[in-house]
């Protein structure tokens, strides 16, 4: 018989391959359409400027390409603000110990990434300390609200239930619903693009295909993304909670599908085994 950890181990790779060939399916296709059209640019503009060659518009390409890795923008002029100010670091600083790291910018210098390290190594059991810390002042919550919902009379499922369904609900307003709306106004996303990065940003995937306040276009006040910082770890914490009950309830659920069709079988056993008409027994004289 297979055990419950081992068939959860098979069902998590069978997952993982299920989710890779649905990937490959969706974005192979449009990577190489996206790929030929890039090609196609560039003979256009070596076409239209002959001065160049092809090698020097590559160099230039892979001088674009370091920028961006840098955390410089190739759009704009020098006049851009600077990546590095406090409200931009300080938003650093906070994808940093929560582990998001979207990818678009990083340290530069070998004391910056050094700091870096040690900071993230500190950072991050604190930053888990005190998201638990704040899971369990949600959780009080929680149960004071319990005890004023619960009525003499009313089940205890139901008063639970109830509970779970205002702590959801309100949860995804203020953190799933609501913030791609002032998302879409700032950046100029659509509402799904918003809600896109605000749940890849709360689940600490954080791919950084969109970053708040990086348009260069855009004039964005001192304190926007250290507001969005402070939004970002009261979401960790409601979105933790919400993933911990979540693998609370599928692993119940599927222990319980499993323990019944192993009492299912091991009945089916016992019931066939006492059907079964007792077989004579054969004497053998010694």
């Amino acid at each position: 018989q297979i055990s419950w950890t081992s068939l959860l181990v098979l069902g998590y790779l069978f997952y993982l391959l299920l989710g890779a060939m649905v990937f490959q399916l969706l974005e192979k296709q449009a990577e190489t359409h996206f790929r030929d059209q890039f090609q196609l640019e560039k003979l256009k503009f070596l076409q239209n400027y002959t001065c160049l060659d092809r090698q020097a518009l590559e160099q230039f390409v892979q001088v674009l390409m370091e920028a961006w890795e840098k955390g410089v923008n190739p759009e704009g002029n020098s006049t851009n603000p600077s990546n590095w100010d406090f409200s931009n670091s300080f938003f650093f600083a906070g994808t940093v110990v929560t582990t998001i790291g979207y990818g678009n910018l990083s340290p530069s210098t070998v004391a910056g990434q050094i700091f870096c390290v040690f900071y993230a190594l500190f950072g991050v059991p604190l930053n888990l300390a005190f998201l638990n810390q704040l899971g369990k002042a949600l959780n009080a919550h929680l149960l004071t609200l319990e005890r004023w919902v619960q009525k003499p009379g009313r089940a205890q499922v139901q008063c639970q239930f109830t509970i779970l369904a205002i702590f959801l609900t309100t949860g995804t307003l203020l953190f799933l619903v609501f913030p791609p709306l002032v998302f879409s106004y700032v950046e100029g996303w659509s509402y799904r693009e918003g809600f896109y990065f605000t749940f890849i940003t709360l689940s600490t995937i954080g791919f950084g295909d969109y970053v708040v306040g990086t348009n260069p276009n855009k004039h964005y006040i001192p304190v926007y993304r250290s507001l969005a910082a402070i939004w970002i770890v009261f979401g960790l914490a409601w979105l933790a909670l919400v993933f911990n009950v979540g693998a609370d309830l599928m692993e119940r659920y599927l222990q319980l599908k499993w323990h019944k069709s192993d009492l299912s079988l091991a009945e089916g056993d016992t019931t066939k085994l006492e059907d079964e008409p007792e077989q004579p027994r054969i004497h053998i004289p010694s």
